[in-house]
């Protein structure tokens, strides 16, 4: 590695943090915004909201990532070709591989960084955020180590577990007290869900009634609907969504439910395209180096701008929907995960070779 390979990756990587810092003002407003509605309820004030948003912006980055880059990549180029520096390059006997390799070092920085940040930072800050939020809504909550959270809701005592170090689902604990104070009723389900404001289906559902110290009556059931004035909100601390778990996680996750014959589908998803969003920023990197040799290399920032925008508006997009496909037509998870990042990989490697 020479001084203009790391010229050409230094000039790459400022476009890129100058783009990052851009997209990272926008996230962070966006998901003030989107915390509006809850400011005012219970003790969550606009501070809270603040601080919320700030410790989400870390999951925003990993995701905003492949866009960032390669709208950065272009500018980055265009600032080399507009300069003719790129061409002094080439007089000198720099090849277009070799400035492509030079565009590579910058985007295995990015993918380091970000791999960091999606593994270690993002999803703690992110489950710390959610926990802050319901400490703030609700009065009644609290944690318990690994036993998940409880909460006090009129008779009812409710524990929703989270995962397990054995990486289980979460279930729901009931406990329904009578008028004297005295235990009634314990129940468990093994997956909880809000069917409605007002109501959340239990899944896996299993009762003990007792009638006073003599008797004690069992029953099972599929589904049961249970009335409760707690918001969903609350079970979304204990069950996580894929997306928000690191990779060491997933991978675990995915070994426990295969091993006893689960859907896994899910986790499957998350993984493969976790892997495949940090693959994309080294080939948005390379979709970027053609178009400073072709018809855009004496364009200005706003024509680059541009187009990295609806690309990387095409390729979020993309993204959304083979999500979707995947939890409602039951798609090959792995094939999917990678469909956005090869479609790209295949524009570049055709941009890539219509260079002269």
């Amino acid at each position: 590695m020479n001084m203009l390979d790391r010229y050409v990756a230094r000039t790459l990587l400022g476009a890129v943090l100058l783009v990052m810092s851009v997209l990272m003002v926008l996230g962070f407003l966006f998901v003030f915004i989107d915390q509006q509605g809850d400011i005012g309820v219970g003790h969550f004030t606009t501070v809270d909201a603040l601080v919320y948003s700030l410790m989400n912006l870390p999951q925003f980055i990993t995701k905003a990532l492949p866009a960032g880059a390669l709208i950065g990549a272009l500018l980055g180029m265009g600032v080399l070709a507009r300069s003719h520096e790129l061409t002094a390059m080439r007089a000198t006997g720099m090849s277009k591989g070799h400035i492509a390799r030079a565009a590579l070092l910058g985007g295995v920085v990015l993918v380091i960084g970000g791999g960091l940040l999606g593994e270690w930072l993002a999803p703690p800050l992110e489950q710390l955020s959610d926990q802050r939020k319901a400490f703030a809504k609700y009065r009644d909550v609290s944690f318990a180590g690994r036993g998940g959270a409880w909460m006090r809701d009129g008779d009812r005592i409710l524990n929703v577990e989270r995962l397990s170090a054995n990486e289980e689902y979460g279930g729901l604990m009931l406990f329904e007290l009578g008028p004297h104070q005295q235990l009634v009723r314990v129940a468990r389900a093994n997956r909880a869900s809000a069917a409605d404001p007002q109501h959340w289906e239990l899944r896996g559902f299993a009762a003990s009634t007792f009638d006073g110290f003599e008797h004690v009556t069992a029953t099972t059931a599929d589904s049961e609907l249970l009335p409760t004035g707690a918001s969903a909100g609350f079970l979304q601390l204990a069950n996580v969504a894929p997306q928000e778990l690191s990779a060491l996680t997933l991978y675990r996750m995915i070994h426990y439910l295969q091993t006893n014959r689960l859907r896994a589908s899910d986790y499957v998803f998350a993984l493969w395209s976790r892997l495949a969003r940090n693959v994309a920023i080294l080939v948005a990197v390379l979709f970027a180096v053609p178009f400073a040799f072709g018809s855009l290399r004496t364009a200005g920032a706003g024509a680059r701008t541009t187009l990295g925008l609806v690309i990387g508006l095409v390729y979020f997009f993309l993204q959304r929907l083979v999500e979707s496909g995947t939890a409602v037509f039951s798609l090959n998870p792995t094939l999917l995960a990678w469909l956005p990042c090869g479609l790209l990989a295949v524009a570049a490697a055709i941009l890539y070779a219509r260079v002269r």
